[in-house]
């Protein structure tokens, strides 16, 4: 294959999998009008159209999914080549990509990353918030991050923090002309901050449980929100009452800011995972991540 030629399906694969030109003009390090005259390129060579193109869409033609079908695993093959040289260095090197919810970032990632960084000088680490079901194959991903119960069962699951409880806060000035809800079903009556699962686009319907009975409500408020870092603001400035990880907010309602109201109703889910292919071989700066922020019980 001459070099053009590799140019132009490697550009093709990008734009087949990210459905966009400007992402993987982006992720190529090249101009979106570019990208775009490679494509027409390849698609005049070739004689067939492999892209439809709207306004709001990029997706393979029946013909370009095929393509993609018998181009994607060589260069999977190529990659994973290219990762297995850093084992002939005499330490890890290379790019780890993750996906994850905003609130792991703050619950696994940040107290533990820069460690990580320093011990290993020659891994960069990107790390992509989503709070949505994320294809991590298709989107080219080393791995996911999502609680246990969330993950596939053909996929490889790593635990890589402890159980999450959840808890439902609101400020003293929003409690001051309101009645503290005493059971879940009280909050009927609430201002609540809704939290929007961009996956299914539904309202996230709060879970609770006890005397092991478990159960969910679906709340009503003036505000939606998209990650669980505004939600806990709006708690703050006395909004409405948000349902958030307790570690996030432990420290407000240690000092006051906030008030953690149905606390016997608190429930608990399995912690955090990294999740990834069984079929991928992994690189060894992806191994050494993996072992790294691998949880431990203490």
């Amino acid at each position: 294959m001459r070099r053009d030629e590799f140019t132009e399906m490697r550009a093709f694969l990008e734009v087949a999998q990210e459905r966009s030109f400007t992402r993987a003009a982006s992720k190529l390090g090249v101009t979106r009008s570019a990208l775009s005259h490679t494509i027409s390129a390849l698609e005049a060579r070739l004689g067939v159209r492999l892209l439809s193109r709207t306004t709001r869409d990029v997706a393979p033609t029946a013909a370009g999914a095929r393509l993609v079908e018998t181009i994607q695993p060589h260069f999977e093959s190529i990659a994973a080549g290219i990762s297995a040289l850093g084992a002939l260095r005499d330490t890890p090197s290379g790019t780890v990509r993750l996906v994850c919810p905003d609130d792991a970032v703050e619950l696994v990632f940040r107290s533990r990353l820069p460690a990580f960084l320093r011990d290993y000088p020659d891994i960069t680490v990107e790390l992509i918030v989503d709070n949505g079901f994320t294809n991590i194959v298709e989107r080219q991903f080393d791995a996911g991050v999502r609680l246990g119960e969330a993950i596939a069962r053909d996929m490889v699951a790593v635990r890589i923090g402890p159980d999450i409880s959840y808890a439902v806060v609101g400020s003293p000035g929003y409690f001051a002309a309101r009645t503290v809800p005493s059971t879940p079903h009280d909050l009927t009556d609430h201002n609540c901050v809704n939290l929007r699962l961009p996956t299914s686009g539904a309202l996230y319907a709060w879970e609770f449980e006890k005397d092991g009975r478990e159960f969910s409500v679906r709340v009503e408020g003036q505000l939606v929100m998209s990650n669980i870092g505004p939600a806990i603001n709006a708690a703050l400035d006395g909004a409405g009452l948000s349902y958030v990880p307790r570690d996030l907010v432990r420290q407000y309602c240690d000092s006051g800011q906030l008030n953690e109201v149905l606390a016997d109703w608190a429930p608990t889910f399995q912690g955090y995972h990294l999740y990834y292919p069984s079929r991928r071989h992994p690189s060894p700066a992806f191994s050494g991540f993996v072992e790294a922020f691998r949880y431990r019980h203490r």
